[in-house]
Parts: C-alpha cells; structure tokens; sequence
C-alpha cells in the first residue's frame, strides 16, 4: 500500500511517500527548489515518486494536510465580528481571504488532475489533525495528550487532542487569533526581526534578557483563563490590523511611542525573554490542565510553536524528561507526514508501525554522481576509496582547527542538520565561535551552535532526553563536562544533539574516533547551508556552499576537498591533557 501525502499549502511545503506503513521518502520542497514556494509542493512530490520508482498509477491514496473550505468559513466568521470595529481592515483581510480559497481550492484541483491514474481519490485532511497525526503516530507512546499550537492552520491557532492506540480524538480547538505563536511573531517583528522567518532570533536573544513584561504578555494571552489562550483584544489595533498590530495600550506598557517605537538593546533582549516566559508558562499550565483532566502521562507535541527548543526545555523540565515527545518536524512541513499516517490509520484502519528514529529520508547521490559534480566545477579533490580512510582524513582536518562541511548519505528531512548535511568544528578550536559566525554563517553573535555527542558517551557528560536526538530540546551540563564556556548556555543549559549508533553509524563513528585524541567525543554542529538559504541537498549544492564561504574543507561522499593542504600533525591538543569528565 503505497501513499503521497501532502503538507499545506501555506509554506515550508513538503511531500513524504509511506509504504505499508513505513516512510520511504521525504522531502521539503524549498530545499529542492532552493527559495520559499507556497501551493503544491510539484519538485517534493516527483522526488518522492522517482525514488521509489514509482508512476502516479503505482500509488494507492493521496492524502492533503489542508481544507481551505473550513479554512476560509472560520476565518470568514473572525472578520464579521471586527468588521464593525473596523470596517476598511476586515474589508482588506476579507477579500485576501477568499483568494486564499481560490488558490487553495486550485491547488487540490491541480493535485486531483495530476493523480488522475492514481487508484484511489484524494483525500484531504484538517491540518491540525495532521499535526496531531505527525507527533503521536510517530511518538513512542500508546496513550497520550496531543497538543498542537501554531499562528494558523486551516483558520484554527491550536487543538487540543487524545491518541489512543491508532486512533485520535479531539478535545478541543483553538480558533484564530487566540495563538501565543501569532503573539511570538508580533514581537518578533517588533524586535526587528523577519516574522515567520526568524523567530528562532527571538528565542536565543532571549537569553539575554530580564522577563520584566512576563506578566504583560500573560495579562495580553489569557484574559479570562490562565491556562488556556484567550488575546486581550484591548492591547491591539482595531481589527488586529497593521504592520505592527500593537495598541496604543501595549506600548504604554512598555514604555515607548506607538508612533516610533525605538526599542533599546535592553529592551528589546527583554521583551523576548519576556515574552518566552509568558508562552512557556502559558503552554506548561496548558498542557498540565489537559493531562490531569484526562489522566494521562504522556504528551506529544507539534505546530510550529514547538520548533522553539526553549520552549519544550521549559515543558520537559515541568513534566520530567522522557514523558514528551516532539516529531522531527513539528512545522507545517511534517503534515505531509501527518496526512500520510492519518490515510494509514483513520481512512485504512491499518495498526501502528515503529516509532520515528531516524529523519534521512532526502535525496542521496552516488559517487559517480558526486564525482560528476565536482569534475564539472573543475574541483581538486582527493578520493578515500574507503570509509576509514574518509573518518581519518576528516578528523586530521578537525584537530587541526578546520571547520569541514560534511555532506553523506540522503538529507535531513525537517529543519535541523543532524549529521548528514551539517557543518563541523572542534570546539576547542581557537576562536571557532567567531570563525563561523563571522565568516561563515555571518549571523548574530548571540546565537548557540549545537554539540553533537553519540548516544553512549551522552550520560557522562551531559543531561538529556531523547528530544535531543532531533534536537528538539536542550540538554544540561553535568560537572567535569569539558566544554569551553562559550558553548555553556545559562543555567548550565546546552544545545545539544544525541547521536545514535543505529540511526547514523558513519556520524556516530565520526565523533568516536574523533574523540579518541580530542578532550571529547563532542564535535560543533550547525546547518551546511549560505546566510538565508535551505540546507544544502545535492552535491552542487554542496560545492557552491563550500567555495562561497569560509569553510576549510569539504568531506562528501569519499572526496575530501581542501582550501589548504591536509595536515598530518595535531596542535590542537597536548599528549598529557586532562581529558573531559575525567
């Protein structure tokens, strides 16, 4: 039994191919396209069928994670109650709206037409129950609360949900505009910040930051419950319209003009910490409410509020580690995953499969291929005709203080590098920290870099849950734990990445052999990809991110790449250093 799914077509869209039960292929579609795309993702979709060497005829059922009818009802019904507060905006958002309907309509139409061979209809899904679907189907659990929060999908800001076995049932929605996610955007705007785009600036500056507006934002997010959404419409324009929908009311508050609002630095670290706080104490009442209500253990999570690391620190660390579980994906990428497994379960009635370990599920090339690739750039290239010989050649590079782009085997799906399409560095290299920012990713110095560790020498240096396997959450340190401060978060938090055995052996075997002359088997990982681009996908890709940034080398597949030559010595590290965790 073969199925398509199809996330929304919003943004960050995606496709994903089951069959009997199990995901095959998957992909996002601006990684292939490499530039933001809305409606249907076309490139995911003929990745997935072509890697499985499949036709339309060979697929069984197309599943959407969209229903732009129920979408445009509810938010329709929004605009009517402000439309006498604020006639010109609901007006303005109103027609916007039913464009909305006609290209979401148009797309499942295109969808329909281009799976006319296929032997079963498409089916389409609400995009929450796809979120829904994504977190529990591939959580571990068998009985848990399901929490979905993002700005908007299919006109809803959140749904609250029970998964039984391979089933889901609802509990409640959230409507629109009654979301902490759309909130988060706002001030991210506010902060200078692109909203929808860099909310994850908001997060880490937040780091930084006093929550002196806490009680502001919660007063602002819950007028009548504590522990349920519910906007104070009184801090927002009329028909909550504008570039920046604050009220007059809101800036008061925080002492500035509403006309130019001029934010210090210290105002604007504390807004974001302020406003995390407020979402992280909002979300952890939430879903405590929920889970005693309904007498489980266990909660899963999903929505793009979720992809804030922060956040589910924050929920983890109030419900124990262990007891969460968050999907690779909680964006609205990972619905192309939801509707694939809802078709499974809901329409077919089929039994649960596995749990997810692993997300590499992308585009892999061959070593003609590659080689193809690099011939053609006119690329010098050493060849290690064996995977030794590479995890050797790319650990000299390390100790020497290299920063190596490492690309192998199928991409990540979902927006984290988790080692197969990432950029490397030892974190005792000198000024390693400054090198990437500066030269290489050219982002703000506030931002963490992750720290890859494998799986077995994880307890020894840190505290973590298997969130960090995706990292999806933060770990801590423990004492002795070697990391140059610079990579210590307060409270002795860390971004952190497990990695196992099983999931990604080459990875995996990298960081201990790495770590046999290193202070740790811990290597700095971050996204193989230019300042604004997706992550890097094809070996092209790869060559045109190496030669326009500041990286010392490139690993893919067997070839080795270097702006220098490849040194045998190691200066990093003397012979009678102590040794981490020792």
């Amino acid at each position: 039994m073969r199925i398509l799914g199809v996330s929304s077509f919003d943004h960050d869209t995606s496709a994903a191919l089951m069959e009997d039960g199990v995901i095959t292929a998957a992909i996002e579609n601006d990684k292939l396209t490499r530039s933001p795309t809305r409606g249907l993702p076309e490139a995911a979709i003929r990745f997935c069928l072509r890697t499985c060497h499949l036709e339309w005829s060979d697929v069984d059922m197309v599943a959407a994670a969209t229903h732009p009818m129920k979408r445009w009802l509810r938010r329709s019904k929004l605009r009517v109650k402000l439309s006498l507060s604020a006639p010109v905006a609901s007006g303005y958002y109103g027609v916007n709206e039913v464009w909305a309907l006609a290209k979401g309509l148009n797309d499942l139409r295109v969808l329909r037409r281009s799976s006319a061979d296929c032997r079963s209809k498409v089916v389409n899904f609400d995009e929450h129950i796809c979120h829904a679907a994504h977190a529990f189907f591939a959580s571990p659990f068998e009985r848990a609360l399901i929490v979905v929060l993002d700005e908007d999908g299919d006109g809803n800001s959140g749904l609250l949900a029970i998964g039984e076995g391979a089933r889901i049932r609802v509990l409640q929605r959230i409507a629109f505009p009654h979301s902490p996610a759309w909130v988060y955007s706002q001030v991210t705007n506010l902060l200078g910040f692109s909203p929808h785009r860099e909310e994850h600036k908001t997060q880490w500056l937040s780091l930084e930051g006093e929550p002196i507006y806490k009680e502001l934002f919660l007063r602002l997010l819950c007028r009548s419950n504590k522990s349920f959404p519910d906007l104070d419409y009184s801090f927002f324009n009329r028909g909550l319209a504008g570039r920046l929908p604050f009220s007059e009311k809101f800036y008061r508050e925080i002492r500035t003009s509403s006309s130019r609002p001029e934010l210090s630095d210290d105002q604007r670290r504390d807004l974001a910490r302020s406003i995390q706080d407020a979402c992280s104490e909002l979300v952890t009442a939430l879903v405590e409410s929920f889970r005693k209500q309904e007498k489980v253990t266990y909660v899963c999570l999903a929505g793009g509020l979720f992809q804030n690391s922060l956040l589910v620190a924050a929920v983890e660390r109030a419900l124990g580690l262990d007891t969460t579980f968050v999907p690779p994906a909680p964006g609205d990428a990972g619905t192309a995953y939801g509707a694939a497994y809802l078709a499974w379960h809901h329409a077919l009635r089929r039994p649960r499969t596995n749990p997810v370990h692993d997300i590499y599920r992308g585009p892999t090339f061959d070593h003609q291929q590659t080689k193809d690739v690099l011939d053609n750039c006119k690329a010098r290239y050493s060849f290690q005709n064996t995977q030794g010989r590479r995890i050797d050649a790319t650990v000299q590079l390390l100790q020497a203080g290299k920063i190596v782009g490492w690309f192998q085997g199928r991409a990540e799906f979902g927006p984290r590098a988790l080692g197969n399409r990432s950029i490397l560095a030892s974190p005792w290299a000198p000024y390693v920290h400054e090198n990437l920012n500066d030269y290489i990713k050219h982002r703000e110095g506030f931002r963490p870099f992750a720290i890859s560790v494998p799986e077995e020498d994880c307890p020894r240096y840190f505290e973590a849950s298997q969130q960090c396997r995706f990292m999806n959450s933060l770990g801590r340190v423990r004492p002795h734990h070697g990391l140059p401060a610079s990579f210590v978060l307060p409270d002795g938090r860390v971004r952190l990445h497990v990695v196992e055995k099983r999931s990604n052996p080459l990875f995996w075997q990298l960081l201990k052999r790495f770590g046999e002359q290193a202070p740790a088997p811990m290597l700095l990982n971050t996204s193989f990809n230019l300042f604004g681009e997706p992550l890097v996908v094809t070996p092209r890709d790869a060559v045109r991110s190496y030669f326009c940034s500041g990286l010392d080398a490139l690993v893919i597949d067997l070839f080795v790449l270097s702006k220098t030559t490849i040194p045998t010595a190691v200066p990093l590290y003397g012979k009678n250093e102590i040794r981490a965790g020792a």
